[in-house]
């Protein structure tokens, strides 16, 4: 059974910074595809950060590029995403999600499409405040 438990989330003020960490539990791949999904209020679910294992590529949001980082720590079986000069508009809930079958492509895709993620996490809240 694939568990994902995110943690990290709360409330900042506009600039500031949040890194959020995703441990993943019951799957240890090397060549899977993870990333970072964040709801808003009224809004579609939106691929904000992946990564793809098997080749080390990362991908983002044009909303978010320069400001996050998505990074993994194998030994630990985590994943992360640092968030920097964070806005009001990156108000959201933010899940963790995996994909452990997924290539490069479909990788990248998952960014357009989030829906095709097969594993969640329960998400936690990030509040930017101006």
């Amino acid at each position: 059974q694939v568990q994902l438990v995110e943690s990290g989330g709360g409330s900042v003020q506009a600039g500031g910074s949040l890194r959020l960490s995703c441990a993943a539990f019951g799957y240890i791949t090397s060549n899977d595809c993870t990333g970072w999904v964040r709801q808003a209020p009224g809004k579609e679910r939106e691929g904000v950060a992946g990564f793809y294992a098997g080749s080390g590529t990362t991908y983002y949001a044009d909303s978010v590029k320069g400001r996050f980082t998505i990074s993994q720590d194998y030994a630990k079986n985590t994943l992360y995403l640092q968030m920097n000069s964070l806005k009001p508009e990156d108000t959201a809930m933010y899940y963790c999600a995996a994909d452990p079958w997924a290539t490069d492509t479909q990788c990248s895709a998952r960014m357009s499409e989030p829906s095709g993620f097969r594993y969640w996490g329960q998400g936690t809240q990030v509040t930017v405040s101006s």
